[in-house]
């Protein structure tokens, strides 16, 4: 998370310049303490002064400015920050890096933080493409550096191809990652979400509410812990995190394939997804006519994906969910005994901002030792974050 961190942006002089004032915004509504650092070339694109009415903070400009405090600039910003992104970076300020020159406050400060750096390069597909803008980004990756692929798409040039600058929401993705302690580096995590999808005929199909929020955070999270993370979603309207393995499924047969196809590889298994327990028992091959009187439809049972993997599990870590409108711990713990799980998360759809389609839950999460920890109202990304503290605890005792 973002909150209280101090970041230091760098801005050059890019046309996505512009965007700076974007990232600001959103940072410092995230709750990030943000300073910044204008290049003069940056300052033909963006003034200053809307960066720092974005950023309540003064914007910093001229390495040979007046000390007003006493304190070298430069090196003060250096120890103040906590990441240091470049964006937009351009051609210039990477090659500057790469050669350790040192000119200006920006690159001053480059050379003098011990911060995490990432640089996020826009400009022209062509200087994207020039061997010395790459051998430089080459040299600042081996350095440890961080670095965002440019986006694909039209530039300022009416060119287009790479060189974009990234979006905004995975610019600061790409921060908390950096920020995040990876407490769960090691592990790989197989989660599976959202809801799954048994047709009756081409047009129509059985289903339920399931978002898939819950499921895409602790892929999420996991991420920025550090994990390997493969995720096996049915058909939601998310994205699929950046830095996560996608397998989009459709059926519970499907995602029963996809799951006993890569459970071998994992450490944990989360099982998230609200599976469909029963399917058509045949599929129409047109579409069904809407005739005279009721309908009658023949359902048979789907297979039961957790409990075939706690059957198999042998020393992986299994987490389920249970979804109850009634004796919430009674039949979740029934269900964590049946299906050999480790720990099961158990919310009642019927509160309000649980369940379904929220950004929010109420969870208690028990183990099959027998703990048990009731979390009140919270959003899904610390819900999610307080179901990896329980794997970061087990796996910890387990490795001891």
């Amino acid at each position: 998370m973002v909150e209280g961190r101090k970041v230091v942006l760098g801005v050059t002089g890019g046309i996505a310049a512009y965007k700076a004032a974007e990232l600001i915004r959103a940072l410092v509504k995230k709750g990030a303490v943000v300073k910044v650092i204008m290049t003069a070339s940056a300052r033909e694109f963006i003034t200053p002064l809307t960066l720092q009415t974005l950023s309540g903070s003064p914007v910093c400009q001229d390495m040979f400015a007046p000390w007003s405090s006493g304190e070298i600039e430069h090196i003060t910003l250096a120890d103040f920050a906590d990441i240091l992104v470049i964006a937009p970076a351009t051609a210039n300020i990477i090659g500057k890096i790469a050669g350790g020159i040192a000119d200006d406050l920006l690159s001053t400060t480059v050379l003098a933080t011990r911060a995490p750096l990432l640089l996020c390069p826009a400009m022209n597909v062509n200087m994207l493409a020039n061997r010395a803008v790459q051998e430089n980004l080459e040299k600042l990756a081996a350095r440890g550096y961080s670095l965002m692929a440019p986006a694909y798409g039209e530039l300022a040039c009416k060119v287009e191809g790479a060189g974009r600058l990234p979006d905004v929401a995975e610019i600061v993705e790409e921060i908390e990652t950096i920020l995040t302690e990876k407490d769960l580096a090691g592990q790989h995590i197989l989660v599976t979400a959202g809801p799954t999808r048994e047709p009756l005929d081409p047009v129509r199909f059985i289903t339920n509410y399931s978002s898939g929020k819950m499921g895409y955070a602790l892929a999420l999270m996991a991420k920025r812990r550090g994990a390997q993370v493969t995720l096996v979603s049915g058909p939601t309207a998310l994205p699929f995190p950046r830095g996560v393995t996608g397998i989009g499924v459709s059926t519970a047969c499907e995602m029963r394939d996809a799951v006993l196809e890569h459970y071998p590889q994992a450490s944990v298994i989360i099982k998230a997804a609200a599976v469909a327990d029963y399917r058509p028992a045949v599929r129409a091959a047109g579409k069904i006519k809407k005739g005279e009187g009721a309908l009658t439809l023949s359902l048979e049972r789907n297979p039961d994906i957790i409990q075939e993997i706690g059957q198999k599990k042998g020393d992986r870590l299994l987490i389920g969910f249970a979804m109850e409108s009634e004796n919430l711990l009674e039949n979740a713990l029934d269900k964590l005994r049946k299906k050999n799980m480790d720990y099961i998360v158990a919310n009642m759809v019927t509160q309000e901002g649980a369940g379904f389609q929220s950004d929010t839950n109420i969870v208690t999460i028990i183990g099959r030792d027998g703990m048990r920890e009731e979390l009140p109202l919270m959003d899904k990304l610390e819900v999610a974050d307080r179901i990896l503290d329980k794997i970061k605890k087990h796996r910890g005792s387990v490795s001891a």
